[in-house]
């Protein structure tokens, strides 16, 4: 067998060894060759940490990016106006928006839909699929909504049946309603074609409609929706909270319309309304990116700890294992720093070769997903490229330990067992 350590000039009677990196090289992945099972098995960790790592931080730009380009198409199209009427809690407070708020709005030009809703001030409101004593009480998990027909056309609403009602029932404040989806299945209602009624407060209120979503307003599938007019007639202006207008625009026309609409709505005292445009995109997107990242990440790296304290245990159980070979490398020369070398560039292989191995799985698993899901990958270069040198830090890390105890082993305890 070729032995690798080197001997330099006599100094002082005695003769020098030293061993070459290239050497130091070939031993370790000599040693690692001669056990695959147990280098494979001790690589895991780092693999998995290292591709954790890789596609936690791919999977939350690609994700991101998908959810900024939904995020900033919906908010960038809605305006919100609030009314600035407070009431003192018991006395309702007058509507500031005028009766034909909707087709103010609507005239306006980059408006799509608009309309007023609030929350009629029913004391422990009795909603039912029939008629109930006021002490057996309806459904508390269905809300009462008060929306004119362009606030439901402003939801941008999906219906599973029916229709919505329209300007014809807000005029003549009709009994009428329509159902979000949730509501209609806690209240037993899943046919239209009988005409049936939804009881609240023991007034009946014929079902014309059943919303299966909405793009805005979500909390409105848990609801009931009656016409305004009809709210407005049977029990006033709200009183908790103030009237709302929610306005879809078309992109580009947010600023704008939030600008003109309190002008628009009440050109005699505008300071009445406030309205809202929607707020940065970008902030919301990297908030929601910082908030993923940190937590995958941590995840992460559990995993890369977990791959260190792997390869520190198979380090030491194989310096245990390699005891006496570790003996006649010292007998035959070999130095303590020698030792330590050699064991310390094995660990650093191991993390090495299980940065490269976790990196390459961890954009492959990006690539899956975005294919899957049908999104554009995204995968940041300054995040993919040092992903390697994580797992040889981890091996290096890991390795100090178990070299420094090889590197204290006598030669002569080492022989003798």
């Amino acid at each position: 067998m070729r032995n690798p350590l080197r001997r330099s000039a006599p100094r002082n009677g005695f003769t020098a060894s030293r061993l070459l990196p290239r050497d130091m090289l070939a031993e370790s992945v000599a040693g690692l060759v001669q056990r695959p099972g147990r280098s494979v098995l001790t690589m895991l960790g780092t693999i998995l940490g290292v591709g954790a790592f890789v596609a936690v931080l791919g999977l939350t730009s690609t994700a991101t990016g998908q959810i900024g380009a939904s995020f900033s198409a919906l908010q960038a199209s809605t305006v919100t106006v609030n009314d600035n009427a407070r009431s003192d809690g018991q006395t309702p407070a007058p509507l500031s928006f005028p009766a034909d708020a909707d087709q103010r709005i609507e005239r306006l030009n980059g408006v799509e839909a608009a309309g007023v809703w609030w929350s009629p001030p029913l004391n422990s409101p009795t909603v039912a699929g029939r008629p109930v004593p006021p002490s057996e009480g309806g459904d508390p998990g269905v809300s009462v909504f008060a929306a004119s027909p362009g606030a439901l056309e402003a939801l941008e609403p999906t219906l599973g049946s029916g229709v919505l009602y329209n300007a014809f029932h807000q005029r003549r404040g009709e009994p009428v309603c329509v159902l979000g989806a949730g509501a209609a299945r806690r209240l037993g209602v899943h046919r239209l074609d009988d005409a049936p009624a939804v009881f609240i407060n023991n007034t009946a209120y014929t079902v014309v409609g059943i919303v299966s979503d909405v793009r805005r307003m979500p909390k409105a599938l848990l609801g009931v929706m009656i016409p305004s007019s009809t709210a407005l007639e049977a029990y006033g202006p709200p009183v908790s909270s103030p009237a709302q207008m929610v306005i879809h625009v078309r992109l580009g026309a947010a600023r704008l319309i939030a600008e003109q609409a309190p002008l628009a709505l009440r050109p005699d005292k505008p300071q009445l309304l406030t309205a809202v445009p929607p707020p940065d995109p970008h902030s919301l997107r990297d908030a929601v990116s910082t908030s993923l990242s940190g937590l995958f990440l941590l995840l992460a790296a559990i995993c890369l700890v977990i791959g260190a304290v792997g390869i520190a245990n198979t380090t030491l159980v194989a310096i245990l294992e390699r005891t006496g070979e570790i003996g006649l490398r010292r007998s035959l020369g070999a130095r303590p720093r020698h030792v330590a070398g050699q064991f310390l560039t094995e660990s650093t292989l191991l993390g090495t070769l299980g940065g490269l191995v976790g990196t390459a799985l961890g954009v492959t698993v990006v690539v899956l997903v975005a294919l899957v899901q049908e999104w554009t990958a995204i995968i940041n270069p300054v995040t993919v490229l040092p992903a390697p040198f994580i797992g040889t830090t981890v091996g290096l890390v890991a390795g100090l330990y178990p070299a420094l105890r090889a590197a204290r082993i006598e030669p002569l305890d080492a022989l003798r067992q």
